[in-house]
This record gives C-alpha cells, structure tokens and sequence, in this order.
C-alpha cells in the first residue's frame, strides 16, 4: 500500500493528466518502441496511428490516478484491460518495461514539473497498479489454460468454412487443427487471431468477436474488411484475412476472453442493438438465446448503410418469422434504391430516442449495443436520456476502450 503522503502526491498530479494525459502516453510508446521493437508484434500499429490507444492509456493512467487510495472502484476497468491482456499474450516481465518508459515519458512531457518526489511516487504507484494486474492476468491464464478445451497463448486453428455475409464481411469458421476439444465461452467474449502477414515487418495480432452461440464444434468470427477511406488505411489483417486466407489454411488464436457478456440471470427483455460489424457479439448473444428456449422478450435493432453492407439479415428474419418472442428492426443509413422499392427496412437515417420510443414497450430491459463510436454515443445518449438505469447498459469498444461522455475524438470506422 502507498503511503498517505504518496497517495496525496499521485492525487495532486490528476489535473496534470487531464490536461497532459495523451502527451504523455504518445511519449510513453515512443519511448517504448524505440528501446523494445520487439513489442511491435504485440500492439496494434492501427490503433496507434489513430491515436486511439494513446487515448485510452491516458484515461486508464487517469482514472488509476484519481482512484489511487482505492483501485476497487475501478475493478471492472480493470478487468477490462486484464482480458484484452491475456487475450494478446502479455507477461508479467513486460510490466517492469512499461513502467520504466512511462516513468521516462511523464518526466520528458512535464519536464522540471516532474520533481524527484514526484516520479518516486509515481514509480511505487505504477508497482502497485502492476501487481494488480499480474496478480487479475495470472488468474485468467489458469483459468483459460485449466478449462476442458482450454489452453494458453495460441492455439493452431483451420478455416473450415468461409461464408459472405455481406459485401464487406465474410465469417470464418475455425476448428482446431488438434481435433480436439475447445473451450466454452460466454455470448458476447472475443478472440485474439494472430497471422503473419506478407511484407509485414511485425506480427499482427487482432481481437475479433465471437459471432456464434457456445457449444458448437467450431468457433466462428465475422470479419468487416476494412477498405482505404478518407485518409485512414486499409485495414493490414481484414484484408489479409478476406483476399488471402481460404478454407483449409492455419491460423493462431488465443482462447475466448472479455467482459462484455450476455447475462442470462434476470427475466428482464433483451434489447441488442448494433451498427454495422457491431453486429457480431451480439449475434452470438442472439443465436444463444434461442439455442436455449428463452421465452424472454428479445428486441434486435441493427443499423446498416443499406441492405448491401448488412450481414446475417435472412438469418435473423427467419428467427423473428418462426419465435413470437423475437422482433427485429432495421435501419439503414442510405438505403439503395431497390432497398425503398422493397421496404425491407423501417427506418431511414439514424437511430435515434424516437425511434426507440416507437418499436420498444418501456425502458425496462437489458440492453445491449456495439458499433462505430459515433453510433454507440448516439445509442448511450438516447438511453440516458430515455433514463434507462446504468446497470442496464452494456456496451463494447472494438478496439482500445473510449469514453461514451461527450464528443470525443474517436474515428468512426470499426476495428481492423
């Protein structure tokens, strides 16, 4: 534990990171790349080049910050980020690392401001934070190793089956290449896929959502292929996976992870709204619910450009068509012109509280939503508005975690 006057450092040093947070982060991974390389083959450069986790290591040192005398009011941040770690692969001795360089990076960005007495604290602070998550991290290790099926770090997977599901997203179905047992997840938990891509310099390691329900032979994840658009890059796995992957070819996966989980104790209905590839945990938390015979209401609402860009559109009207308790939605951003002639759709533009009020019975429900960041703070603002109860919201970042407050600085398209 730190000191009362230590504590009372780091707690003085909050507005300095409000205001300097992301400066110093974007010091920190330079600082880090320059002196381990090798660290390159963990992190996702995308993200990096978007600044994204910059930004979310600020908030994340933020909220430790703020929260020193007490890192339990961040528990669930903190399991957060401690999945997505064991998902990648990290190691306790990589911690000592990062603290070294971040230390480095808070004394180059705030300069003399940075005292002695300062970055000593700082150093026992981030050793504290850092046996948390060793300590959080060593436990899902052995609980991901130690489960039927289960197993540590990656594991080799064949694509058993590639399927198109929209003119941007194709399914992998991967089985093991042991042919032997895999482990169970929750609807709603992801994987980790690590490729060698050609010409790359590094690993590339993506997080992808499972897409399907649980106890099946197979894992399935729904890739969105991310094309060259204003100024942000082709998406190097995406694309990767759509134009070179095939059925039959190795691929290494980590086994299932995340917090953003379907809860199946409460009677409560089911709200599950997505936009675009958002689409796929909560697909999973569909396909799982019927598998189960649930007879609870289930709402799924999904934002598409038009019906072009929208996956698994058949398979969840089918679902509504043969289970009375199931209703879906739909709504396109631009829908095309045989989209209007057709009505397969039945809203025009954007989700919004309106439109909410109009399909939904109450605000009493679980709800559930992922997509672009600009979607997810339009469908957090409704719901707030709407005064749905905070327990009942459940959200998930693709990519680093963000902040749904405010206007942000997120770039809308979804994780590579």
């Amino acid at each position: 534990m730190l000191s009362p006057e230590k504590i009372a450092i780091i707690k003085s040093t909050v507005p300095v990171l409000e205001k300097h947070g992301v400066e110093i982060t974007t010091r920190f991974y330079q600082l880090l790349f320059e002196s381990h390389p090798e660290l390159l083959n963990v992190f996702n450069q995308a993200n990096q080049k978007r600044g994204r986790q910059q930004t979310a290591l600020a908030n994340a040192v933020y909220a430790a910050a703020s929260h020193i005398e007490n890192l339990g009011e961040i528990l669930d941040e903190v399991k957060l980020i401690a999945h997505k770690h064991r998902s990648l692969g990290i190691k306790p001795e990589q911690y000592p690392i990062v603290g070294e360089n971040l230390l480095k990076a808070i004394k180059d960005v705030l300069g003399d401001a940075a005292t002695d007495e300062i970055i000593d604290a700082w150093s026992d602070a981030y050793n504290m934070i850092a046996d948390a998550f060793i300590g959080i991290e060593a436990d899902l290790y052995q609980q991901a190793s130690e489960q039927p099926g289960g197993w540590k770090d990656f594991r080799k997977f064949v694509v058993d089956r590639k399927v198109e599901e929209s003119s941007v997203i194709t399914s992998f179905y991967l089985k093991p290449k042991d042919q032997k047992e895999i482990a169970q997840f929750i609807p709603g938990q992801y994987i980790s896929v690590k490729v060698e891509v050609p010409d790359e310099k590094y690993t590339q390691i993506r997080e992808y959502s499972l897409s399907d329900s649980p106890g099946k032979n197979y894992y399935r994840i729904s890739v969105k292929r991310e094309d060259e658009m204003n100024n942000s890059p082709e998406g190097v796995v995406s694309n990767y996976l759509h134009s070179k992957i095939q059925e039959g070819d190795t691929i290494e996966i980590s086994a299932p992870a995340g917090v953003f989980t379907l809860d199946t104790n409460t009677n409560q209905p089911v709200v599950l709204i997505s936009g675009g590839v958002g689409v796929t945990p909560l697909m999973s938390m569909l396909n799982s619910l019927v598998d189960s015979q649930s007879r609870k209401d289930i709402y799924f609402i999904h934002s598409a450009i038009n019906s072009e860009y929208h996956a698994f559109k058949d398979h969840v009207e089918k679902l509504s068509s043969e289970h009375d308790n199931i209703k879906s939605f739909v709504c396109y951003e631009k829908p095309t012109e045989d989209d209007q002639k057709n009505k397969n759709y039945d809203k025009e533009g954007y989700l919004d509280l309106n439109w909410l009020h109009s399909i939904l019975p109450s605000n009493e429900a679980s709800f559930y939503f992922c997509g672009p960041i600009p979607f997810m703070k339009a469908v957090y603002g409704a719901l707030k508005q709407w005064q749905v109860s905070e327990e009942h919201i459940h959200y998930e970042f693709f990519g680093p975690a963000g902040t749904l407050e405010g206007n942000g600085d997120f770039e809308p398209a979804l994780d590579d």
